[in-house]
């Protein structure tokens, strides 16, 4: 059965007019039930965990920092939200969403988060709605119980996983991929074990044929035996906060790939949704939801 994590923290509140889409944490699961795609037992409830996990890529100044709301104005602004204690929360139970769905995906052979996909969050600072490192965090609690050792993280959001590949930049046991934007957030790009920018416009054509291309070859060579999948939508050419020019279709079309590759492959992959920030909820929505929908399809 394929489990997912979520929890109604997800939802956070925020100002008026924020352009973070915070309701899409909210509909993405009941349009998954409305359809038919997942049922009530397909979810599960991730809950604050031990402190501990996060000292594995956090350092704990910056931890204690967050968890205090003791971050410097600058520190806090580069986040991107007001940091309140219940935000915080909601950025450990996403990890802890992350590290049972590692578990499950282990199992199932794919798992789901509703959330996370915090690739902007450095080993001590946080930045562009990231405050944790969710998969990173899911990694090293993976190899610490022994559950896998060398990890791939095929990061497909529109922004270059920066804190991600910052986190593991002295680590071989975790390979970073990133295919993002050239010319997109951050402007300063950190050096992941692969990284692939493109240009604006990049098409449906383009890309699969880039992606096809790489993937195969990379786990070839890495030989992982668990990989991450940070499937942010934001690569769609409606995004506000990207420049790509994927339509929905080839959006999904890039998930059949990821996915039909680790399952033939028999790799367990764990999917956190990253970004998706185009003006129509519904685009969004119906975006994140093909990633289920094929899950669904090609596991179960």
């Amino acid at each position: 059965m394929l489990k997912i994590a979520y929890h109604p923290i997800y939802k956070h509140e925020l100002p008026e007019g924020h352009r973070f889409p915070m309701e899409k944490y909210d509909l993405l699961p009941q349009q998954l039930l409305y359809e038919g795609t997942c049922k009530e037992e397909n979810f599960f409830e991730p809950e604050i965990p031990n402190n501990k996990h996060f000292f594995t890529v956090h350092d704990p100044e910056y931890f204690f920092d967050l968890l205090n709301i003791t971050l410097s104005q600058k520190a806090a602004r580069k986040i991107g939200f007001p940091l309140s204690e219940v935000l915080v929360e909601r950025e450990m139970v996403i990890a802890d969403g992350t590290m049972k769905a590692s578990e499950f995906a282990i199992k199932n052979g794919i798992s789901m988060n509703i959330a996370g996909g915090t690739h902007h969050a450095f080993s001590n600072r946080g930045e562009a709605f990231c405050m944790l490192n969710d998969q990173a965090i899911g990694a090293k609690y993976l190899q610490n119980k022994g559950l896998a050792n060398k990890i791939l993280i095929v990061d497909l959001d529109v922004h270059q996983g920066n804190g991600t590949a910052e986190i593991f930049k002295n680590d071989t046991s975790v390979f970073t991929f990133s295919i993002h934007g050239k010319s997109n957030y951050p402007f300063i790009k950190e050096k992941s074990d692969l990284d692939i920018p493109l240009e604006n416009n990049t098409n449906d054509n383009e890309y699969l044929d880039i992606l096809k291309s790489t993937l195969p070859k990379l786990i070839n060579q890495e030989k992982p035996d668990f990989i991450y999948y940070l499937c942010g939508v934001d690569v769609i050419e409606t995004d506000k906060l990207g420049k790509l020019g994927l339509t929905v279709e080839g959006c999904k079309k890039r998930d059949q790939f990821v996915l039909q590759t680790c399952f033939d492959l028999k790799i367990p992959v764990m999917c956190s949704m990253g970004g998706g920030y185009s003006p129509d909820i519904n685009i969004i929505v119906n975006a994140h939801a093909n990633t289920f929908r094929l899950a669904q399809e090609i596991y179960f």
